[in-house]
């Protein structure tokens, strides 16, 4: 189904929408023009009658999202102040009234984690890889990208997956709550549709009703995110500590923070 995308596929076959990431090269990885057409396609299915579930994923077996591009985030387009005049990812995908399945075929990193967690079921490969990046590049994500993560891992799960930028397995999140499916990539396929099959035999509007309850559940995590940033983060931030990591991470080396904690 052609809508003009140029960074996504969207298909619909049988009452499923299907939303690929079409990044390979760039392991998937998003930009502002990829999220304003992922914000499209999300409130086009959610619109669109004849679907019933959306799938979400990612282009290749490499990668499902590997967060922001980081030549962009070096760029200084991220943030609500730039040309990045998005919804983020939770307010996307909860707005979206029908289920939403992450097929996680590859990396989840990042913002591509986000997505993971955020959509109502996530079916992950056997071979996928969860985690932050976001404190080893100097993003100070916060708000409810962070909060939501503790009440399906817990708060002390999810401050080591933020707090120290680790990755994880898929059995591993699997254990901890936060996949709801692991098999071979062989059968990634399969196990979605069998999912999707199970969600399109039951009541539509039931379905509705009850993805609107949960996200009620976590309303008042909302508008935390640019408050927080406002206060902690300082106005040099952006020329220095974010300067560091998004340099770090493209001349493949690791960063060094150190001088941004001088002593009193």
């Amino acid at each position: 189904m052609d809508k003009g995308f140029k960074d996504i596929l969207y298909s619909l076959t049988q009452g499923v929408a299907t939303i690929t990431i079409n990044r390979p090269q760039k392991m998937n990885s998003v930009t502002a023009e990829t999220l304003r057409e992922l914000e499209a396609a999300f409130d086009a299915a959610g619109n669109d009658p004849e679907v019933g579930v959306v799938v979400f994923t990612g282009a290749g077996d490499k990668a499902f999202c590997a967060g922001a591009d980081v030549s962009w985030q070096k760029e200084g387009k991220m943030g609500r102040g730039g040309p990045a005049l998005f919804s983020p990812p939770y307010v996307m995908i909860s707005r979206c009234p029908k289920p939403v399945i992450a097929r996680v075929n590859g990396y989840a990193i990042g913002g591509g984690h986000h997505f993971a967690y955020f959509c109502d079921f996530t079916i992950a490969a056997e071979h996928a890889v969860f985690g932050q990046s976001e404190p080893r590049v100097a993003y100070p994500a916060s708000g409810p990208t962070l909060n939501y993560l503790v009440r399906i891992v817990g708060h002390k799960r999810a401050r080591e997956i933020w707090m120290l930028g680790r990755r994880y397995s898929a059995q591993q999140m699997l254990d901890w709550g936060l996949v709801n499916a692991v098999v071979p990539l062989a059968a990634l396929d399969g196990e979605v549709a069998k999912w999707c099959d199970e969600l399109l035999a039951v009541s539509p509007t039931c379905l509705k009703v009850y993805k609107a309850s949960f996200v009620e559940e976590f309303q008042d995590l909302m508008g935390q995110g640019d408050l927080l940033r406002r206060w902690l983060v300082p106005p040099t931030f952006r020329e220095t500590e974010q300067r560091e990591g998004t340099s770090a991470f493209l001349e493949k080396r690791k960063p060094d923070y150190s001088r941004f904690r001088k002593p009193r």
